[in-house]
């Protein structure tokens, strides 16, 4: 820690804290200024964001200050003089990106004991239909998967979309038969999707979640939770583990429908008769 970089080391001081954008953007107008942050006031700091003084007294107090003052001086008394010759330095972008490697380290470290995967598997295969449940920011990871999902399963219905009709979406589906549901669920986790989980269970349905912590809202509505991590480096969230392990779950789910592999091929066959792809 001592050697880090400035930049670096107020990542480090970020992380782990769940950051409104206009927080986000202050950390980030930090990290671009590191060398100058510890002496920049309340005002300078809120001009150089672009946001207001009390956002950065709040910002402040996000990370566990009493204020502003007292982040300064926390970054005065820790900041080094400086990187150390021949010490590689990494500007923000470049550490989202590697932010997101250790996220996926981790995954990777998480997957070596493949039975929760496995078992997931068998839950989502056996589930006829199969609801996919992902709102807001988890919107495009619910999708994804059932984009995938309906290649190789009968009957994969998405539930994107909040509302009054979610809840009868989720009894329809158990009408029909389904009886788990994956849920995908991102920060910020909307009080819709716990809500949802909280129904869907009561109605008899076992549910699987991709989460961002094995301690995020949907934990205690969820039958079986697998974490992965997000990457909080920019203004908004980078969410490859959980894509990634969306696909790990469906490569599991795929190992227990036994027609998957024909359903793939008629697909093939028929988009190369269609001239559905350009090849």
């Amino acid at each position: 820690m001592s050697g880090s970089s400035p930049a670096a080391r107020l990542q480090e001081l970020f992380e782990g804290h769940r950051l409104t954008p206009t927080q986000r953007r202050i950390a980030h107008s930090m990290v671009r200024r590191a060398g100058d942050a510890p002496f920049l006031s309340s005002v300078e700091l809120a001009e150089l964001a672009g946001v207001s003084q009390p956002s950065v007294t709040r910002f402040a107090v996000a990370l566990g200050f009493d204020g502003y003052p007292a982040l300064r001086k926390h970054l005065r008394e820790v900041a080094p003089a400086g990187p150390e010759a021949g010490e590689e330095t990494y500007n923000e972008y470049q550490q989202a990106v590697l932010g997101e490697i250790e996220n996926l380290r981790h995954l990777a470290e998480l997957l070596a004991d493949p039975g929760p995967v496995e078992r997931a598997g068998r839950l989502l295969a056996d589930s006829r239909p199969l609801p996919v449940l992902g709102l807001r920011a988890a919107s495009s990871q619910a999708r994804g998967f059932g984009y995938f999902a309906a290649k190789v399963h009968p009957d994969v219905r998405v539930l994107d979309e909040g509302g009054s009709m979610l809840h009868d979406r989720i009894d329809a589906a158990r009408r029909a038969g389904a009886t788990a549901l994956i849920c995908f669920a991102l920060p910020r986790h909307p009080r819709e999707v716990v809500d949802a989980l909280a129904y869907a269970r009561a109605q008899g349905l076992a549910v699987v979640s991709v989460a961002d912590s094995a301690f995020a809202p949907v934990a205690r509505h969820s039958d079986l939770l697998i974490p992965a991590a997000v990457g909080t480096g920019l203004a908004f969230d980078t969410a490859c583990a959980p894509m990634l392990l969306g696909r790990v779950l469906l490569e599991a789910m795929c190992d227990d429908l036994p027609d998957a592999q024909a359903r793939l091929e008629e697909f093939d066959a028929g988009a190369v008769a269609r001239g559905l792809f350009v090849e």
